[in-house]
């Protein structure tokens, strides 16, 4: 088969061990792979060049990705898929398999009900592809995000303080609730928990009152502005309190041993199933097994709140 790959969206590490498990695993198969540059923009512009072994040597360990990626809003229009599927029949290729999130899925979605073979395979920090119990990109933020909080209870044990930090994850919880409970968070609030003000000031307070020299406060973004929740925080505890958004810095580094293990095998599934003749599909891994879940239904799914997690955050924190 010739086989496209891109990624697009959110870069995320682990994204270079897709891809390199992608071509490496098309190659093996007897495939010819194409690497296709700036995600689907570079698509309908043509950026295709064909991959050997040696191309996706040594980028393993690297983070991001060296196919780049852009996003395309215009892509949800036919007319603009139109112009990808062109570039595809001009170099032949018979397949795409796509490395991103939900915005990526949803243009392999609708390449595939134009008649194009498409697998996604999902590459997200936030974690936030319900079809899969852990996305690559995830091991690797929550490894960065736990570094830094560790480093900033330091300061706010020497100081006295109070420490807000904000992490990445939109509309998912997990990389608040996984590095809050690893790192040992006094508060952690997400989504699915909500912020109840009245009620964390309260608490602060007495914890100040109780001789407590530090509190360390994980929080999802766009739930609150941090900074002015760590100006009311102080004005109300008695605790001196600073806000940090960690920001992009969860996006990039070295992928984790855990996200390359994903990467390859979720690389190589995807041509496995390629070659079986089954595609429109997302894969991802539910209890440590290979699956894969309809693009259409992998769209529709939610990520439901970690109850387990929940209750142990309410009894150790």
């Amino acid at each position: 088969m010739r086989i496209g790959v891109l990624t697009s969206g959110g870069d995320a590490p682990g994204m270079n061990a897709t891809i390199r498990a992608v071509v490496r695993a098309g190659i093996a198969s007897g495939d010819r792979v194409f690497g296709i540059y700036d995600g689907y923009r570079g698509l309908i512009e043509g950026k295709i060049e064909e991959f050997t072994r040696k191309d996706v040597s040594e980028i393993l360990s690297k983070g991001g990705t060296i196919l780049g990626t852009a996003r395309l809003p215009e892509f949800k229009y036919e007319q603009v898929r139109a112009l990808a599927i062109k570039q595809l029949q001009k170099n032949d290729i018979e397949a795409l398999v796509c490395i991103g999130g939900d915005g990526t899925y949803t243009g392999a979605l609708r390449l595939h009900e134009m008649g194009i073979k498409t697998i996604g395979i999902p590459g997200t920090i936030d974690n936030d592809i319900a079809s899969t119990d852990f996305t690559i990109g995830f091991s690797t933020a929550l490894t960065t995000a736990c570094e830094a909080i560790d480093k900033l209870r330091d300061t706010s044990s020497s100081h006295q303080r109070c420490s807000i930090i904000e992490v990445m994850g939109r509309h998912c919880e997990d990389l608040a609730l996984y590095s809050g409970i690893c790192c040992g968070a006094e508060y952690i609030i997400t989504n699915n928990s909500g912020l109840d003000k009245e009620k964390l000031l309260s608490s602060l307070k007495n914890d100040r009152l109780a001789g407590r020299r530090h509190a360390i406060v994980v929080i999802s973004e766009n739930i609150t502005d941090v900074y002015q929740l760590a100006k009311e925080v102080e004005v109300y505890s008695g605790y001196e309190c600073r806000a940090t958004i960690l920001g992009y810095i969860q996006r990039g580094g070295t992928p984790t041993p855990e996200d390359r293990l994903l990467a390859a095998r979720l690389g190589k599934y995807s041509i496995d199933l390629l070659h079986e003749g089954i595609t429109g599909v997302a894969v991802g891994i539910v209890e440590n097994k290979l699956h894969y879940t309809p693009i259409e239904e992998a769209l529709t799914m939610v990520n439901e709140p970690n109850e387990e997690l929940h209750k142990l955050v309410q009894k150790i924190s």
